[in-house]
């Protein structure tokens, strides 16, 4: 197929969003009236997950295809794509598309000034990534050319004024942004978005596109800007699921993160107001990626552009007294994946098995664009033009590195959850139990066993050698986690620039 005949590519993705965040997905409370229209001309998946949920190794799944041990070498955030893979910009280059991303990427390591970016392939890029950057080479904020959003905010006159509210990246107290609307980064993603597709598609309109907007948000900290702040009532927002109590059989680092980060100093009501900004936040990702689609149609390209829709990982909000990721709570590994455009008829939500992983080979063969090499994840093509109901039986997501390796094993009805610390098992029934209230590791060893063994093949079929023992068998640590007694220098990814 000529490059010219080929649908474009429009992957947007967001930064800790829950996949039940959506009302797409059941959420009756949350207004996401654009993704839900996306969602009800395409398909959406109930079974959506992350394989790593952390933001660098998930960012690597949808880069290459595969899981971040094979991907970056690394299930942490410290891990660089290797040369050997498959980059989904440069694959797509490679086939004659424009490559453009905006927003973060969150690609590593980052360079130093004066030196080109590492940017696995896309051909033009604009980043936005809240900080980081400067946190590493330019604390102060005073350098120009390291974040593009960060330099154009000192030039609407607003430079620095994006952390004013003093709360950092990983501070989940919430508070209004002290930006204008139209100044905030999730506006400043969708503008830019558009101006590169406007400008592209002007001067060279037979050519193809494949555009990552990807957002910052609903990251923490949590900080829509007015009147996106005040759009929940925190009194009227449902509460978090569960209790910190529930703990005690589970995820034994997040035994101890409640105090390293001061979660346990946090009032129910404050948790709430931190919820109410979350879903602020949702929201006005929405009304910003309903800006991008809405340009599309007018421009005449909607019709012929493949849109998917996802995100690196959740965050626990409040659930079990917890925020954040790096768990296989629901809350942190569930992520949404709407698909809509070209190849994909529309559908109900899916029960199909589902992650990051696929993206790749799942656009690939949309676009008819073979992949040259073998990859993880699988094509979701079957599934999404209603030929078949499933590509897998089962589900695999990691996290950590040693002593703290975490695995969940997914299947339709069941989740079960390994932790190398003191060998820590959890099995949830999905059917009977969907909000995970009842650790059942105890009371099905049968089942138990089974989801073990498959854990077990998988590692030993897909090369984790950090996951097992000498005698091959999963590996177990005794090492105790350090007490952490309140905040520590840059926990919080305070950042006052």
């Amino acid at each position: 197929m000529p490059a010219s005949d080929r649908p474009n590519v429009l992957l947007i993705t967001a930064d800790h969003m829950r996949r039940d965040a959506l009302g797409c997905n059941g959420n009756w409370f949350v207004d996401t009236p654009n993704l839900d229209s996306l969602a009800a001309r395409g398909v959406t998946f109930a079974n959506s997950y992350t394989p790593n949920p952390i933001c660098v190794p998930a960012r690597a799944a949808i880069t290459t295809g595969n899981y971040p041990h094979v991907a970056t070498d690394s299930k942490t955030n410290s891990g660089r794509i290797g040369e050997d893979q498959i980059k989904i910009a440069e694959h797509f280059a490679d086939a004659g598309y424009r490559s453009m991303a905006i927003g973060k990427l969150h690609y590593v390591p980052y360079a130093p000034p004066d030196e080109p970016r590492l940017l696995h392939g896309f051909e033009h890029a604009e980043l936005c990534e809240e900080g980081r950057i400067l946190a590493r080479f330019d604390p102060t904020g005073e350098m120009r050319g390291l974040e593009d959003y960060h330099d154009w905010l000192h030039e609407q006159g607003w430079g620095g004024y994006e952390r004013a509210h003093a709360i950092g990246n990983n501070d989940v107290r919430a508070a209004a942004s002290p930006l204008p609307e139209e100044l905030h980064e999730e506006s400043w993603v969708a503008t830019r978005t558009i101006a590169n597709l406007e400008a592209h598609l002007s001067e060279n309109p037979q050519q193809p596109f494949f555009t990552w907007a990807s957002f910052t948000k609903p990251h923490a900290p949590y900080d829509p800007p007015r009147p996106w702040d005040a759009m929940y009532d925190p009194r009227e927002v449902p509460p978090p699921i569960g209790n910190f109590e529930m703990m005690s059989d589970r995820d034994p680092m997040y035994r101890h993160w409640p105090v390293a980060y001061g979660w346990d100093r946090m009032s129910p009501e404050a948790i709430q107001n931190s919820r109410a900004h979350y879903f602020g936040m949702v929201s006005f990702q929405d009304h910003n990626i309903g800006r991008i689609i809405n340009w599309l149609e007018e421009a005449g390209h909607l019709d012929n552009t493949i849109i998917v829709y996802s995100c690196d990982h959740g965050d626990l909000l409040g659930d079990f007294r917890c925020f954040f990721k790096c768990n296989m709570f629901e809350g942190s590994v569930g992520v949404p994946l709407i698909f809509a455009g070209p190849g994909v008829t529309a559908q109900e939500p899916v029960e199909a098995l589902a992650g990051l992983q696929d993206i790749l080979p799942t656009v690939a063969e949309l676009t008819g664009t073979p992949l040259p090499q073998d990859v993880m994840g699988e094509s979701l093509a079957p599934v999404l033009d209603g030929s078949e109901d499933r590509v897998r039986d089962i589900y695999i997501s990691q996290s950590l590195e040693s002593p703290n390796q975490r695995y969940m094993v997914r299947t339709l009805r069941w989740k079960y959850v390994y932790h190398e610390l003191g060998g820590v098992e959890e099995l949830y029934d999905r059917m009977e139990d969907p909000r995970e209230l009842a650790n059942r590791a105890a009371e099905r060893p049968e089942v138990l066993a089974e989801l073990r063994g498959a854990l077990l093949g998988w590692v030993r079929d897909n090369g984790d050698k950090a996951m097992l023992d000498e005698s091959g068998d999963l590996v177990v640590s005794d090492e105790s986690l350090a007490e952490c007694d309140g905040f520590q220098d840059g926990r919080m990814g305070w950042r006052w620039y």
